[in-house]
């Protein structure tokens, strides 16, 4: 892999990964488009470690206090530390409905729904799933003490379409929240922090495809380079969504969704399958 490709792959890793357009999607496009082929998923989840890295530094503050408050409230049921005990319950809940529904649904994915017109079509349901949710529904103002089993269960019900490409995971969990009555705060903190087991238990699910050819195929140095730019545009797009949200201007990414499927759709190959693991 040359350095260029390297930035370019660690960009769209990163910055689509916590935004609401599927970045499956988009590295699988980026690869159709470059004519390369990673070898393997090493790669991929390499890409993924950088992002939930980021995510772990950035949201470190509330990660900790859910972490010691979960502990605390086990040894000595304080009520200081209830809110963090259960918002920690509803992150393991909505991960385990996902990953066990997503771990038999992978098995049904066919290729058949990993064409462009299936991914465009995907896209295009997300983006108007963004312009309902911005537009036709009033936001919330449930916190996290508002926060119930069912709202975790629901949440990760949502969270499981990400596994239809095209569908994309902040955006699925952002919607059902939101649709719950979180408050936009609350839906966008709850979100990021089910990325961290989500992405880490994938990755690890998918170590069998780590090798020690992997380095040599990709190369030391495009490796570094790729971690580091897929880092650092993950931070930026953690920022862009915050932001975003307090605005209300999900739309625009509901625009950006209905572009890429349109390009999906009329440029690409209809008769290609589409690597999308």
């Amino acid at each position: 892999m040359s350095i260029i490709e390297a930035i370019i792959f660690g960009i769209v890793q990163g910055i689509t990964e916590f935004l609401p357009v599927s970045s499956t999607a988009h590295i699988v496009i980026t690869q159709l488009v470059f004519g390369y082929t990673f070898p393997g998923l090493a790669f991929e989840i390499y890409l993924h470690i950088a992002s939930v890295l980021a995510v772990i530094l950035f949201f470190r503050k509330d990660l900790w206090n859910v972490i010691t408050g979960f502990i605390g409230y086990l040894s000595n049921r304080s009520e200081e530390n209830k809110v963090s005990f259960f918002f920690g319950l509803y992150i393991i809940v909505a991960t385990i409905i996902t990953g066990g529904l997503g771990y038999i649904l992978s098995d049904f994915v066919a290729d058949s729904i990993k064409t462009p017109a299936f991914i465009a079509g995907a896209l295009t349901v997300t983006g108007f799933a963004l312009i309902f949710i911005e537009r036709f529904h009033k936001y919330g103002d449930r916190t996290e003490k508002d926060m119930t089993f069912l709202d975790s269960f629901i949440v990760g019900l949502g969270q499981t379409l990400a596994v239809i490409p095209g569908i994309s995971r902040s955006g699925s969990t952002l919607v059902v929240s939101l649709l719950l009555g979180l408050k936009r705060e609350t839906a966008v903190r709850y979100s990021f922090l089910l990325a961290i087991p989500v992405i880490l238990g994938s990755s690890v699910l998918a170590l069998d495809d780590l090798s020690s050819g992997f380095i040599n195929q990709i190369g030391v140095v495009p490796l570094i380079v790729s971690f580091v730019i897929t880092f650092i545009f993950s931070w930026i797009g953690i920022v862009w969504l915050i932001e975003f949200i307090k605005r209300s201007k999900l739309v625009y990414f509901a625009v950006y969704c209905f572009v890429v499927a349109a390009l999906v759709f009329f440029l690409l190959d209809p008769g290609t399958v589409m690597d999308v693991e």
